[in-house]
């Protein structure tokens, strides 16, 4: 179980402050946190191949294939203020 005055100096570390209810509720929280590691430490792991990730990844992107964009008339058609082939927007400033 982690003490009292550790919760307290890991709180000052974060430069974090807690009521007296949150520095109990979190000592309680962070005593299973570390009882939780050390049984994952405790697991025999020999013969394990290291892996960089829990899953083979795959690449499931479609084909990067070119296609016909939009003419500007199809782009511009649904603005609310169009002028010459442009959108109009509210001067800043």
């Amino acid at each position: 179980m982690i003490s009292r005055q550790e919760v307290e100096h890991v709180a000052r570390l974060t430069r974090l402050r807690f009521d007296e209810d949150e520095l109990c509720r979190l000592q309680a929280e962070l005593g299973r946190i570390i009882d939780w590691v050390e049984q994952l430490a405790g697991l025999d792991l020999s013969g394990l191949e290291p892996t960089s990730h829990a899953a083979s990844l795959k690449n499931v992107l479609r084909a990067d294939e070119p296609v016909a964009g939009l003419s500007q008339e199809e782009a511009v058609a649904n603005g609310p203020d169009v002028e010459q082939g442009q959108f109009v927007v509210p001067r800043i400033g």
